[in-house]
């Protein structure tokens, strides 16, 4: 049955969008960021999106777009998977995807993991059906992010339903399998796909600001009027968790470890972080929020944020000296690192438990999960006070290390 808007919602859709505080008369957008095996993080928050919207997310969304991890869950959707499918498959292909190569390290003789299993299962799971097809059979919109080493740019994989049955897209015709393998194709972790390499390697690992200017600007061609339009959108975001590195004020110069593994982690870390946040802090601005209903549900994985989280006694005591949530530390917390497979248990948790404190605050994903223009489980580490003493001293200036 086609997605309506207005007064045509189909009668289970229109209690979906009254429970979800969606404006009846709005298309509703999923946007999903990347971050390795952490996306297992977002499907427990999918799952729960679902229970409460009583349907699955590919009859419940306009469009949905993804990066890397997210372009994998985003694929998933196009192709009918509920959340509770969407997991098992993602187990199994994330498990695939970082398959150690014989020799391989990301630093000395990248890249670390080999593709082929991932491969091998995404053409038995999606076939060979391309972006138009997937689209089309599920009557979904998609986006998916890839960077273009060749071009220096990101690409868009996008399909667009046009009003009289159409579909729109430079690349509607490709493999949807080829573009899911592009995706998450990250630098020093696996070979590129010929030109392409992860979408999340540059600015667009939240994909949401690339969907909304996507959806509004070129979701058809320039002679028709879009079916996305100003004020008439709900763009839900979900992340994967922020991972942190904890590095002290004073340990920069001489970071622990060897300096290249350090700052090439901390560079491909920090980059889709950085930018993520002035996505996250515009689409939230007064110049935004009058066009977009933003929703954004992130977690940084800190004590401070953690804690947060109704605790619960789930954890393995042997892998994580206590079973209780909140006696994780900054080292266990710091160390989750996305192609570590071993921590997928962790992150189930974390994102089970936050799924329930977005549902035991009230939220019910039917606000922006926010406070104070900050997301309302993203920790902030700033040191004002330490910062306004040291860069107002010259002494200090002339005689720091460098």
């Amino acid at each position: 049955m086609a997605k309506l808007n207005g007064t045509q919602l189909s009668p289970a859709r229109k209690k979906a969008f009254e429970k979800l505080n969606i404006n009846p008369n709005h298309r509703a957008i999923l946007c999903l960021d990347g971050g390795g095996m952490r996306g297992i993080l977002t499907i427990q928050l999918l799952k729960r999106l679902e229970q409460i919207a009583e349907m699955p997310l590919h009859q419940l969304f306009d469009m949905v777009a993804g990066t890397s991890t997210g372009g994998i869950i985003a694929g998933l959707i196009c192709t009918g998977h509920n959340a509770d499918q969407i997991e098992t498959l993602y187990e199994s292909l994330v498990t695939k995807v970082f398959d150690k190569r014989s020799l391989g390290n990301r630093f000395v003789n990248p890249p670390a993991f080999s593709k082929q299993q991932y491969r091998t299962l995404l053409q038995e799971t999606v076939k060979n059906e391309t972006l138009e097809q997937a689209c089309h059979k599920h009557d979904i919109d998609l986006l998916i992010t890839a960077q273009d080493m060749a071009a220096a740019e990101e690409t868009f994989f996008a399909c667009f339903k046009q009003a009289d049955g159409t579909y729109h897209g430079t690349y509607r015709n490709v493999l949807l399998r080829a573009v899911m393998e592009a995706t998450m194709s990250a630098p020093t972790y696996f070979y590129p796909l010929e030109r392409f390499v992860d979408g999340g390697t540059t600015t667009y690992n939240n994909p949401s600001l690339a969907a909304f200017i996507e959806a509004v600007s070129y979701s058809c061609p320039k002679d028709k009027q879009s079916n996305y339009r100003l004020s008439e959108l709900t763009l839900f975001s979900f992340g994967t968790g922020i991972a942190r590195q904890f590095i002290k004020p004073d340990d920069t110069i001489n970071p622990k470890g060897v300096d290249l593994s350090f700052w090439l982690n901390w560079l491909m870390t920090q980059t889709p972080q950085d930018a993520s946040a002035m996505q996250i802090d515009m689409l939230r601005s007064p110049m935004m929020n009058t066009l977009v209903d933003f929703r954004r549900f992130q977690i940084t994985l800190d004590p401070v944020a953690i804690k947060k989280l109704p605790n619960i006694d789930a954890l393995d005591e042997k892998k994580y000296k206590s079973k209780w949530l909140h006696d994780l530390g900054e080292e266990t917390l710091g160390s989750i690192d996305m192609a570590d497979v071993t921590r997928f248990d962790l992150m189930k948790v974390i994102g089970a438990q936050m799924a329930e404190y977005i549902c035991q605050t009230g939220n019910n994903f039917r606000t922006d999960l926010v406070d104070r223009n900050r997301g309302a489980l993203v920790t902030s580490f700033g040191d004002v006070p330490r910062i306004l003493k040291q860069m107002s001293t010259a002494k200090w200036v002339d005689e720091f290390k460098g």
